[in-house]
């Protein structure tokens, strides 16, 4: 067998299309669990360890996971400022038109990234926000105006597909100092707030501003990232349930994966052996939205399966095990194109409408 007939078996027994099409299966684990599969904490208890069996018990004890996670990370502002969104610069391609855009976080903080506009259509269209990897072209990444690493020209290919996309600039790459030394300058505004905190506040502004367009149908929200632009994908859908659907690649899901002990992610002493709190309770608080996970055998890979699975008896639950996927196509750190394909199928099937 060839390694592209191994690829192609693999992407099948991990939800490819089967060919009567129905929906894809994407719960289907490694062919052998690792030995060091991570223990995670079940979900469906209460704080006092009795068993969750219906709704209303999984609502409250969501609001206690939410809760812990705010206490860790710090709180959003209760008000938000005026986005003040204006148009820098643009220009026309034959399946879009892209636009470099500014709008505020907060009072006096602004963003900027670029937002695709797909060409000859009409109505309400689907989005995503789509979070660039680690690349000091930032958000020309994804926005397709920097010719390394085409694959991860994502917003392109969303919008090719007729999304409308905006791809923001992650906030560590504001000019003047260095990742370390804008989260310094964040903390001047909200010293309790954790690198990720920021990350996560402004994907809630990413989504107000494509809420705010009139071609946008802001119930059909999505969000996909790469390596950084996962974990920022993550903490989107999580904290933010206009996000309908979520793409994570290779972003190194548990704590102990990725160098998620960064100051500008969630900083050291996180990994702690008496922690209450992993990522497998995030993907939770997305349920009953959608949520892939793509590892490549890289920053995630066969252990990555363990959140899924903790997280899945929330989905099944909720009567949404389809909405939950993942799948190792073991080519590293990449957006592979195996990945790429499954992730449009699975944006399209959760945020375009069905026939």
């Amino acid at each position: 067998m060839t390694t592209v007939d191994r690829l192609v078996l693999l992407f099948c027994l991990a939800g490819g299309a089967p060919a009567d099409g129905a929906p894809r299966d994407l719960l289907v684990p490694p062919a052998k669990l690792p030995a060091d599969l991570p223990k995670l904490a079940p979900l469906l208890q209460n704080s006092k360890s009795d068993p969750i069996g219906d709704r209303a018990g999984w609502e409250n004890r969501r609001g206690e996971v939410q809760k812990a996670w705010f206490d860790f990370l710090g709180r959003f502002p209760r008000e938000r400022a005026p986005l003040k969104a204006e148009v820098l610069d643009r220009d026309e391609q034959p399946a879009f038109v892209r636009e470099r855009v500014r709008y505020q976080i907060e009072d006096g903080v602004f963003t900027d990234g670029y937002l695709l506009r797909p060409r000859g259509k009409t109505g309400k269209l689907p989005a995503a926000v789509v979070f660039h990897a680690t690349a000091n072209s930032q958000a020309r990444q994804s926005a397709g105006l920097d010719p390394e690493k085409p694959e991860l020209h994502i917003g392109v290919q969303l919008a090719e597909r007729g999304f409308v996309t905006l791809c923001p600039r992650c906030y560590i790459f504001d000019e003047g100092t260095s990742y370390v030394g804008n989260v310094d300058k964040m903390r001047e505004r909200h010293p309790d707030w954790k690198g990720m905190t920021r990350m996560a506040f402004d994907a809630v502004r990413a989504a107000d501003y494509l809420a705010s367009l009139s071609e946008v149908d802001p119930a059909r929200i999505g969000a996909i990232g790469h390596s950084l632009g996962a974990k920022e994908a993550l903490y989107a859908a999580a904290f933010d349930e206009r996000y309908r659907a979520a793409v994570f690649s290779e972003g190194g899901i548990g704590f102990s994966f990725s160098n998620w002990d960064a100051v500008w992610y969630l900083g050291v002493g996180l990994i702690d052996p008496g922690a209450d709190l992993e990522h497998h309770q995030l993907i939770a608080m997305i349920a009953p939205r959608a949520f892939l996970l793509l590892a490549g055998e890289s920053a995630d890979n066969d252990r990555s399966w363990a959140f899924i699975d903790g997280a899945r008896p929330v989905y099944k639950l909720l009567g949404a095990e389809r909405s939950l996927g993942w799948l190792n196509h073991r080519q590293g750190h990449k957006y592979a194109p195996e990945a790429r394909k499954l992730a449009e199928e699975f944006l399209e099937r959760h945020l375009k409408p069905r026939p």
